[in-house]
């Protein structure tokens, strides 16, 4: 990501009180649709306040697309919703050249991916050439169309959706797809009370319209700009360097992770210290995301494809490793 566009931006004061009393309205927002997963909606908005990208991937049904929907309809930002199917183009996300007939040159139409919030509702249903026009756009925050670069505006996040590779007409997304994202979620069935209420009243669906947003674009850049800020003692980072070298050098992994892994791990834990009224990360927050963040960046010699199992192996690798003091 472009860093000056964020640093240049001269935030109003925000207390940590107040900064935590924000993330808590944003996430009690999003719990009045997603009811029984609180720990679900912390981790997501951890990943908005550390300037990442979020996959959420489950069976069908259990409120993946709920999940994104209320998360950005609870920013105050731009958002368009891009339905992935197997015939969709680059161009359709992207944009296109076309010839202007009273300007006699081609201009440029900028496709639904110049929004602050993108939901790319299940992703692994294109094909891998529509799924790499995304590639640009969430690593470094531009696109490239007939030799032009193009900004997308900030804050910029895509929130993806995807169900099972194993399911009927979807492609799995390359290994660098994955490693964009900075966070993969699974939401997973809700608790029986509330899918009992969820039975009685017919559904989330008019909760979802009446949805508005809690934070401002300057709130959320305020509060990134804080995160950003946090202090990471250099034995915690090293603990993150360590357990990145264990899963380089385990026969566990065919793939460890990537130096962009843990520097959205670096990033990921600065942002549950600030979402903790804390102005320094500890190793509890290492342990708490390292499944979340790593895991769908690993390949495992065995049962590969397995988000659930490649926690699990981040997991062991973490309590083989001394916890810094």
């Amino acid at each position: 990501m472009d860093e000056t566009n964020v640093k240049s931006f001269e935030p109003a004061g925000v207390s940590a009180a107040g900064a935590v009393e924000l993330v808590e309205s944003l996430e009690a927002n999003i719990g009045r649709v997603l009811k029984g997963k609180s720990e679900v909606i912390r981790l997501a908005v951890v990943s908005i306040l550390a300037r990442g990208h979020v996959l959420i991937e489950d069976v069908p049904g259990v409120g993946k697309t709920t999940l994104a929907q209320s998360l950005a309809r609870s920013l105050g930002l731009t958002f368009q919703r891009i339905q992935f199917t197997s015939d969709l183009l680059p161009s359709d996300i992207i944009g296109v050249s076309v010839f202007s007939q009273k300007r006699d040159e081609f201009e440029f139409v900028a496709g639904p991916i110049f929004a602050n919030v993108v939901l790319a509702d299940e992703i692994n249903r294109a094909s891998p050439k529509t799924q790499s026009a995304l590639l640009e756009a969430m690593g470094e925050r531009k696109v490239s169309v007939d030799r032009s670069r193009y900004d997308l505006p900030l804050p910029f996040f895509v929130l993806a959706t995807q169900n099972p590779h194993e399911y009927t007409g979807t492609f799995p997304l390359p290994e660098s797809q994955l490693d964009r994202f900075l966070m993969a979620l699974q939401v997973g069935y809700p608790p029986r009370g509330e899918e009992r209420a969820l039975l009685i009243s017919g559904g989330v669906e008019s909760d979802l319209e009446s949805l508005s947003p809690v934070l401002s674009r300057d709130q959320l850049l305020t509060l990134q700009q804080r995160a950003a800020s946090v202090k990471v003692a250099e034995k915690l980072a090293d603990y993150m360097l360590v357990l990145a070298e264990s899963t380089r050098n385990s026969e566990d992994f065919l793939l460890g992770v990537s130096t962009r892994a843990i520097q959205d791990l670096y990033r990921a834990c600065q942002a549950t210290a600030l979402c903790a009224g804390r102005d320094y990360a500890i190793p509890d927050d290492v342990q708490q995301l390292a499944p979340s963040v790593l895991g769908h960046r690993v390949a495992l010699r065995h049962q590969a494809g397995d988000l659930g199992v490649a926690r699990d192996a981040i997991q062991r690798e973490l309590e083989r490793i001394p916890v810094p003091i």
